[in-house]
């Protein structure tokens, strides 16, 4: 079990070693990674098929004598303004993955940022008011700069609303960690009740 300086104090904490110590596996990660991607995406691309594209119910031309190829509708695909033939339809994008697996790669993945030293421990960020300039105060003081993952024991509305116009900083619940954002950070600090609520869930 390893110890983690709480900064700006002298104490240490002891980390749970089944969430800090877990061993990376790059291939489950990769496959986590891909399924959780895909489940953000909203899946509501739609074209018309020759069914749908309004128009087209009467025939063109008679069927014989015309010399021209018979054609029984202007909306078929080789139309100017017909359908489309196997064009996207609003669809899931989800994959499903067993719950292990999710778990085996965060696991993963935090024990990943922890080796780097992209782990910083805070016992509590203590904003008085909702004041983005308090809050890169305190990600200057803990050195956390790139891209800043921000790892909350609750909601916080003074927590979220400060960061909310840092576009490298981004809030997120101790209960829902999910594996892209880790990776994405250059830096996740992590309240102190956070790091007992994040033990208690993926341990």
């Amino acid at each position: 079990m390893a110890d983690a300086p709480i900064l700006g104090s002298t104490k240490k904490l002891k980390l749970d070693a089944d969430v800090f110590g877990a061993e990376f596996n790059g291939p489950l990660v990769h496959e986590v990674v891909i399924a959780e991607l895909a489940a953000r995406r909203r899946g509501t691309a739609a074209t018309r098929t020759r069914g749908l594209v309004r128009g087209g119910g009467a025939k063109p031309w008679r069927q014989k004598g015309s010399g021209r190829a018979r054609q029984g509708t202007i909306r078929a695909p080789h139309f100017a303004g017909g359908g489309v033939v196997f064009g996207p339809h609003p669809r899931s994008y989800e994959q499903r993955l067993p719950r292990k697996m999710k778990r085996l790669a965060l696991r993963g993945a935090l024990t990943a940022k922890f080796g780097d030293e992209a782990i910083r421990i805070i016992d509590t960020f203590g904003l008085e008011a909702i004041r983005t300039k308090d809050l890169v105060g305190v990600l200057s003081a803990l050195e956390a700069s790139g891209r800043v993952l921000v790892v909350a024991p609750g909601r916080d509305e003074k927590l979220e609303l400060s960061a909310r116009n840092l576009p490298t900083v981004e809030v997120i619940l101790a209960d829902s960690l999910n594996v892209v954002d880790l990776l994405n950070a250059d830096a996740v600090v992590i309240e102190q009740p956070a790091l007992a609520r994040m033990e208690e869930v993926y341990s």
